[in-house]
């Protein structure tokens, strides 16, 4: 029995990046002899098993067989004969089958570290083209090692599964998946640009057409280093109300991250001219927006409109400011001194909140803020 570390760990590694997971293959053993040995099964598909020291995976060395569409359609084979080189076969890019032994020795049957000095994405086999996922996988690798290019030959193959149906047949969960770990890496107009051009992206993401629109934006999200919701509301920005609710029902994006995004297309024009807006209508916006009981997701919507480069600092001190001065507004106390009219509550704790909003902002303070 032997094992060795394969995957990410070896890629990062020669990369010199941080490593953060390890992921090993068993060649020449049985799942019997790992029970055995203290390894805790927990693979569903395929014998997956946990390191009883690390709790890292161990999973035996396996070929696969193409049985059914989509990227479930697969029949898995283990056995103690499976070699090292079946296993990384099967996997899909070189940069990912390179394996590293015990003693420290590289195995690279497939010339790994060559693309990997050269900054190639480039496909194992043709194998590739029997997971629709890897082409989302490889997607999210260009935003995360944005210097690397996909090999033509790869390309190719990946608007050949697109042409004949393979992507069309993913499942929303694991598309969104795959797209959030994208929008999260450095810079994520490299993932759209790799879906363009292999012709997946009008499939996955239909509403933000070729994609050039929004790649500033979304790179303006990860250099300014915000949450998943916030890059979301950027990727859907200059969307109409409908079409975000649209793609955001499709891809079953969750809730936090839709709602961020419905809301940040639909108030973009009163962020970017709130120095336009009196104290009346900033209160409005703070009530469509659910600002008072939520501030947080309300800074998060205005940080998504200056992904946009078109709200500056000036604008975001101005709202946080009249939000923090409205929110003041002792509502309870309004609420039991009129508590013999409580038809009159909410529309005296509005005229509070406007009235604290131009105390807040001096006239000439107010002049002073304009662009």
């Amino acid at each position: 029995m032997k094992t060795y570390v394969v995957g990410g760990a070896v890629r990062d590694e020669l990369l010199g990046l941080p490593v953060k997971d390890h992921d090993h293959v068993v060649v020449g053993a049985t799942p019997e002899e790992m029970v055995k040995a203290g390894f805790r099964p927990v693979g569903k598909d395929f014998p997956v098993f946990l390191h009883p020291q690390t709790q890292e995976e161990y999973a035996l060395a396996r070929t696969e067989r193409k049985t059914a569409p989509g990227y479930k359609g697969f029949v898995f084979h283990t056995s103690s004969d499976v070699t090292l080189e079946e296993d990384l076969v099967r996997r899909d890019l070189t940069i990912n089958a390179i394996a590293r032994g015990d003693d420290g020795v590289l195995v690279d049957p497939y010339n790994g570290r060559q693309d990997i000095k050269d900054r190639i994405f480039r496909h194992v086999s043709d194998a590739f083209a029997e997971d629709p996922v890897r082409i989302l996988r490889l997607a999210r690798f260009a935003s995360r090692y944005p210097d690397f290019r996909v090999a033509p030959k790869t390309n190719a193959l990946m608007q050949r599964m697109v042409e004949e149906g393979e992507v069309d047949a993913l499942v929303p969960e694991r598309v969104w998946q795959e797209i959030a770990r994208g929008l999260m890496e450095q810079k994520p107009s490299r993932m759209l640009e790799a879906l363009r051009d292999c012709g997946a992206l009008s499939h996955i993401i239909p509403e933000i057409g070729d994609g050039f629109a929004v790649a500033p934006v979304v790179d303006r999200a990860a250099e300014a280093d915000v949450e998943l919701p916030v890059r979301f509301a950027a990727l859907t920005l200059a969307l109409e109300v409908p079409q975000v609710e649209q793609a955001g029902k499709r891809l079953k994006v969750p809730t936090e991250c839709r709602d961020l995004a419905v809301m940040a297309a639909r108030e973009r024009g009163s962020v970017e001219n709130a120095q336009e807006l009196d104290p009346a209508a900033l209160v409005s916006l703070f009530e469509r927006c659910d600002g008072f009981r939520k501030p947080a997701r309300f800074a998060q919507m205005v940080a998504a409109v200056e992904c946009a480069g078109r709200a500056p600092p000036a604008r975001r001190e101005l709202l946080a400011k009249a939000l923090d001065a409205a929110r003041a507004v002792n509502a309870g106390e309004i609420a039991q001194r009129s508590a013999a009219a409580p038809q009159e509550i909410p529309g005296l704790v509005r005229a509070a909140r406007v009235q604290a909003v131009s105390e807040t902002f001096g006239a000439q303070e107010w002049l002073d803020d304009q662009p």
